[in-house]
């Protein structure tokens, strides 16, 4: 018999809508995949050199358990940079990628019974591993204040066992960017609450013209102790298979991690972290400029393709490579008595159509899809005019005068 734990959650849903997507096309048919939370893209110049320096110095043997010195150093300097506040080397855990980072903080700081406020739509990691910690997630709903937390709405969803709030920005699944506001509001709630704040920019290096990312530390120094940084360079570096990440916090915090991970994966590939170490040192602007363009000019494609689509307003894709489609006109019109459409039917024409894509069902919205346009602009611009002849098509048939179908 498996173990308790194991029925608080299931595989991650950006992960099946992968292999959905790979399984369709193994079976021959032609699927356009824009499903991955990845950049296209070659090694940066930088980190295939550091990696292969590494290789051919021969350095195969461990690391601390919380990686090299001479990297959470590099880490400190560029966070102290980018917060305007300085953090040292015992403020720094190099993890195997953002979502270790994740679960060190929640086994770190949460103990059975602990809620944490996570703003929905979400990435299905966070409250699969607060539900792992013995926590409860506490979601917030975001899609009638245009995919950002009101503070309101957090404050009212504070309780005695409030232990934790969520703050993703660049945020995964809907590209929305918070703004200097907003994370004043959230650091000032957590202060005057006691509550931490698991503060996750891994999409930070995408911000969409005219929109910037702040971190919360730098808007609100005040929370800086009560903070806990999570990042990675799977999608700044297009590293997502390399499994590199870190996390920044107070040194108690750290040093619980520490030990937590030193019984579950030890350090982080030794050559990854030399390779990034070799980037941290020597740069890569010319490759950084690249990405972002080529990042940038896909965006700029996608919304002018999505433009055309009818009952679905254009998403935001204020940061990262996510479009969010808001498909709540749509599936009203939908809707008819004993039969109630979501996203999930959403991705099953869209996949019929040769377009893969995910349910956010996956993200606790049954109204929303999210397409990456991280892929191949060829493939890009194919996949979403055939997502939106699709979409089209369907919306010909419908009948949107008719009255919405009463909830409940």
């Amino acid at each position: 018999m498996l173990a308790h734990r194991t029925t608080l959650f299931k595989s991650s849903g950006t992960a099946a809508a992968r292999v959905a997507a790979k399984a369709a096309a193994a079976s021959g048919r032609d699927i356009i995949d824009l499903t991955a939370g990845e950049v296209w893209s070659d090694l940066a110049p930088s980190v295939r050199d550091g990696a292969i320096a590494a290789i051919n110095r021969n350095l195969n043997r461990y690391t601390d358990t919380v990686g090299l010195l001479e990297l959470r150093q590099a880490l400190a300097s560029k966070i102290s940079a980018e917060t305007a506040q300085p953090w040292s080397v015992d403020e720094i855990a190099v993890t195997s990628g953002a979502k270790q980072a994740l679960f060190n903080a929640a086994m770190a700081l949460l103990t059975p019974g602990d809620e944490v406020l996570i703003p929905a739509p979400y990435w299905s990691t966070f409250p699969a591993q607060v539900g792992i910690a013995g926590g409860t997630p506490v979601f917030i709903e975001t899609r009638n204040s245009n995919y950002v937390p009101r503070l309101m709405d957090l404050a009212a969803a504070v309780t005695s066992k409030t232990k934790a709030i969520v703050v993703n920005t660049p945020n995964n699944p809907t590209g929305t960017i918070y703004d200097r506001g907003t994370l004043a509001g959230i650091a000032q709630l957590a202060i005057d609450q006691d509550l931490w704040i698991i503060f996750d920019e891994c999409y930070g290096a995408f911000a969409h013209d005219p929109h910037t990312h702040q971190s919360i530390v730098s808007v609100a120094p005040g929370a800086r102790d009560r903070t806990l940084i999570v990042n990675s360079f799977s999608k700044s570096l297009a590293l997502t298979g390399w499994r590199i990440g870190y996390l920044a916090g107070p040194a108690p915090v750290i040093s619980a991690v520490k030990a937590l991970q030193s019984h579950t994966t030890s350090n982080p590939n030794v050559i990854a972290q030399h390779a990034l170490l070799h980037f941290l040192e020597r740069g890569d602007p010319a490759f950084q400029l690249q990405l972002r363009r080529q990042v940038t000019k896909a965006r700029v494609l996608g919304l002018s393709i999505l433009s055309a689509l009818s009952l679905v307003p254009p998403p935001a894709a204020q940061g990262g490579f996510y479009f969010y489609l808001d498909l709540t006109e749509l599936l009203r019109c939908t809707n008819r008595p004993g039969r109630k459409f979501t996203a999930d039917d959403v991705v099953n024409l869209l996949m019929d159509a040769a377009v893969a894509t995910v349910s956010g069902t996956a993200f606790g919205d049954p109204a929303g899809v999210r397409l990456s346009y991280g892929v191949d602009l060829e493939l890009l611009d194919r996949g979403l005019r055939l997502l939106t002849a699709a979409l089209n098509a369907w919306t010909r048939t419908i009948d949107c005068k008719a009255p919405a179908i009463e909830e409940g």
